[in-house]
């Protein structure tokens, strides 16, 4: 009966539902009006933001001693708060229960998009499907919705559809045009046609052979990885934001649960209505409500790749709509990065999986399709690589997801466990509604009408494009940096501001980054543990993106990471060993690290031409001084000290670590030459170790070169 991983602990119920509630991995069962048996899994309380986050020991006080919830939510994913910000501003008694950090699952992994659906409407057309028109049409007012709540965090995207055949023109434009109107008032900005000239003008990457012309139409783009937006984001505004919140906060305060420490503490919650909003484990909580349920999902693996700026545009995304295998193919600018995503991969798994290198590889090979051959695709050049799991809702007669929508569906058990199921990020706050409007019908329980069309997130009631500059100036920010923290947290990015430190230089004054290429600073790892983070890895993929950006800067930044963290939680040395071994496993696994590294191994092959080798072999003994084979630290500092660079023997250690294969402390010539075919061949880039041999060997070349006085001269 256990529900994923540590899930253990019964308990009956009288007449409401009660929830068995452990510290880690928790689990509960419940008997509700119905008298069946329903279970849980749940972790720790947060009751709702007044002035300030109260602390964890109060939260599981709140939780313990607040006696029967109206109605219990399980899953801190997009859905699952949304539902219980739904039931707390309707004035219900609301818990939610989620036994990771929020957006731990699905709902960080998606392809950032805020989106209706332009392939959803092409078959809602094709195969006159009602159905799925009306859930474009449903997103496409969420969508509006979100842009207005969190302008801080999102904004409209233009998006190419690149044309290579004549007839597609008007095809894909009556389609797009028909997404503007089914958009109406909502519509973000008219799509328009562009001349083959001007594509290249504004996508000056792509392809130009056969190209046509293009089409460009609008989504929404939401940059974040987590879900303190609409998790804690959504549910703290409303708990202190710009509205009314004295009824709801006395008669329905709303209880966030969150990850805490590996402690098991059991103890009992009453609910009268239990909610599973668990995404891909929609299923396995309703069997352990009925074994005999059939399921209800199909799980669809989404894969996305980071790759460096320079491949797309900084304002302007590509759509794929007709890929070699039929899936769609997103090709968007994302933190200065670009992102290439894949959709609908039929999965059996239930857990995020590790993304392939044939995964990989296809969304390299689609890139390469629109890429012009100027633009180098290199297999190097991926950044981080990770796959989600999107919950889909099965149709009995489709034989894969390529046909399935992300329509919802809200299901009632005999039992009475309502469950909600499918839909998309997009619609998050409709799927709320519909599911808090069932469980209110179904248990009778005495509640308003939904509120939450027009709340606006924590940090945007007092934002504006230019609040960045009022960081810079109070403060002594960097630009980027301000920038940065203004469109993350909003107005609220003074609260980070005011815990930075110093730097002790004369510019920026205050903001130490935790790796140098991003503007994360060291103040947000402060303020993500006031948020509730409680491991590195909430830190790298949550409440930073660094993760998903560039796993070995993730890497880097880790210790440094583990370190103020435990300073803020009193992690001994232990726990701090252990946090730093999970979250680079979780970069290894989940991140795309193996991927990466795989790329350069020990039985690499070495395919260099005589000339390479023997031109590679005397670089290598400008450092291998000695003739011993291998270079060590030493033998690099030696070097840089030579040329007047100085760096670091941590750095130096980072560097040579990399290219050390066998992890003997030392970088052997073969290994050196297995860099360069890597590094030659594309599959390995951004070598630090490469730039710098070959950087101290042009400087070494240029202090050989005698200057003697000629005819003359000065």
């Amino acid at each position: 009966m256990a529900f994923q991983k540590a899930v253990k602990g019964t308990a009956l119920i009288g007449g409401g539902a009660i929830a068995t509630v452990f510290g880690l991995s928790q689990f509960s069962q419940h008997r509700n009006k119905h008298g069946a048996l329903v279970q849980v899994q749940a972790a720790e309380a947060v009751p709702v933001r007044k002035e300030h986050l109260p602390t964890r020991e109060q939260q599981l006080v709140a939780l313990q001693s607040s006696g029967e919830f109206d109605v219990l939510v399980i899953g801190g994913g997009a859905t699952g708060c949304g539902c219980a910000l739904d039931a707390a501003t309707r004035g219900l008694k609301t818990a939610l229960l989620e036994r990771d950090d929020f957006s731990s699952g699905t709902s960080s992994r998606s392809t950032k998009l805020i989106h209706g659906g332009v392939r959803y409407l092409q078959k809602a057309i094709m195969k006159l499907d009602f159905e799925q028109y009306r859930m474009v049409k449903e997103a496409l007012e969420e969508r509006a919705h979100l842009l207005q709540s969190a302008p801080h965090l999102s904004g409209a995207l233009p998006i190419m559809l690149p044309i290579y055949k004549w007839w597609q023109l008007p095809y894909y434009w009556i389609g797009i045009k028909l997404y503007d109107l089914v958009a109406g008032s909502q519509c973000l900005k008219s799509s328009y046609v562009l001349t083959k000239t001007r594509a290249l003008e504004l996508f000056p990457m792509l392809r130009r052979d056969k190209l046509v012309g293009a089409i460009v139409y609008y989504d929404g783009a939401w940059p974040l990885c987590l879900l303190w937006a609409p998790g804690l984001w959504v549910w703290a505004s409303n708990a202190s934001g710009g509205l009314e919140i004295v009824p709801w906060i006395s008669a329905a305060c709303l209880l966030i649960v969150s990850l805490g420490d590996k402690s098991w503490k059991e103890f009992d919650v009453r609910a009268k209505c239990v909610i599973n909003a668990t995404g891909p484990f929609t299923d396995s909580v309703r069997k352990m409500d009925d074994q005999e349920v059939p399921n209800i999902c199909q799980p669809s693996a989404g894969v996305h790749i980071v790759m460096p700026g320079y491949y797309s545009p900084d304002n302007m995304g590509l759509l794929d709509p007709d890929t070699s295998d039929g899936r769609v193919i997103f090709f968007l600018p994302w933190e200065k990065m670009t992102i290439a995503g894949t959709t609908d991969s039929p999965t059996d798994v239930t857990s995020h999986p590790i993304p392939t290198e044939e995964d990989i590889n296809f969304i390299l090979s689609e890139v390469r399709n629109y890429l012009g051959p100027d633009v180098e695709v290199r297999r190097g050049d991926v950044l981080a690589a990770w796959s989600g799991i999107r919950p889909l809702v099965t149709n009995p007669d489709s034989k894969d997801t390529q046909s399935l929508s992300r329509n919802h569906v809200v299901t009632i058990s005999d039992s009475g466990l309502v469950t909600i199921a499918g839909g998309k990020w997009t619609t998050y706050r409709a799927m709320a509604r519909d599911t808090i409007d069932a469980a209110v019908r179904e248990h009778n329980l005495e509640a308003g009408s939904c509120r939450t069309m027009g709340l606006q997130l924590e940090g945007a009631e007092d934002w504006s494009p230019t609040l960045y500059i009022r960081l810079v100036q109070d403060y002594g920010l960097e630009s980027e940096v301000a920038q940065h923290l203004a469109s993350t947290y909003g107005d609220k990015a003074f609260e980070v501001a005011k815990i930075a430190q110093v730097t002790g230089k004369r510019w920026p004054i205050v903001g130490k980054r935790l790796v140098s290429e991003f503007p994360y600073i060291e103040a947000e790892v402060v303020y993500g543990v006031k948020e509730y983070a409680r491991t590195a890895v909430d830190i790298i993929s949550r409440r930073t993106r660094l993760a998903f950006l560039n796993v070995q800067a993730a890497d880097e930044a880790l210790p440094r990471i583990v370190d103020i963290m435990a300073k803020e939680l009193n992690w001994s040395e232990q726990k701090k060993k252990e946090e730093l071994e999970t979250a680079k496993t979780f970069l290894y696994y989940e991140m795309g690290y193996k991927v990466k590294t795989d790329q350069l191994t020990d039985s690499s092959e070495i395919s260099l031409v005589p000339s390479d080798i023997e031109r590679y072999k005397k670089r290598f003994r400008m450092f291998d001084k000695d003739k011993k084979g291998f270079i060590t630290i030493l033998d690099v500092q030696r070097v840089l000290q030579s040329i007047s660079v100085q760096m670091d023997e941590n750095t130096l250690h980072e560097i040579l670590n990399e290219v050390d294969l066998n992890k003997n402390g030392q970088v052997e010539l073969n290994e050196f030459l297995q860099l360069m075919s890597a590094i030659q061949k594309g599959r390995v880039s951004g070598s630090r170790l490469a730039v710098l041999m070959k950087s101290a060997e042009e400087n070494l070349r240029r202090q050989a070169i005698p200057v003697d006085r000629s005819g003359g001269g000065l």
